[in-house]
């Protein structure tokens, strides 16, 4: 085969570090605008970027040049280093967490996770980060120490 194709979507879902809601509401269109710009420029197809204060979900594809954990590490490196530079709210504070989560959507259930990923701030008015991250590992079988899961 001569070229190298790929159509692999993730939602990945990765906080702030230690959950502080750094992520009011003055910057988080923002920062979604950013993170999906981000996404476009490393040549993923970005779908939706949702989350609330202390949490950012994105459903996107995974650019067939990179390992999931680069396009994490390139994608949260350079948002990190972006918010710093507004020099408002202690913005100088902020970093993501260390880990993150990464699920497959296929192309069948793709329009109700970029609803999901959309609704965001509904869907928190009734379930915490907390509970809502252990059900998709739970829901992706994911085997996790619990432990390490809020670090």
């Amino acid at each position: 085969m001569p070229q190298s194709l790929s159509h692999v979507i993730l939602h990945i879902i990765f906080s702030t570090k230690d959950r502080r809601p750094f992520l009011d509401v003055a910057v988080r269109a923002r920062m979604h605008g950013y993170l999906a710009t981000l996404c476009r420029e490393l040549d993923s197809i970005c779908y939706q970027v949702g989350g609330v204060a202390d949490h950012v979900h994105i459903v996107t594809t995974l650019p067939r040049t990179l390992s999931q954990s680069g396009l994490l590490e390139d994608i949260k490196k350079k948002s990190s280093k972006w918010i710093k530079t507004l020099g408002e709210k202690g913005y100088d504070q902020f970093s993501w967490q260390r880990g993150y989560g990464a699920f497959s959507v296929s192309p069948s259930n793709l329009a109700g996770v970029v609803e999901y990923a959309a609704n965001q701030e509904a869907h928190h008015q009734t379930q915490s980060f907390q509970n809502e991250y252990l059900k998709f590992l739970k829901k992706h079988d994911v085997e996790y120490d619990e432990r390490y899961v809020w670090d």
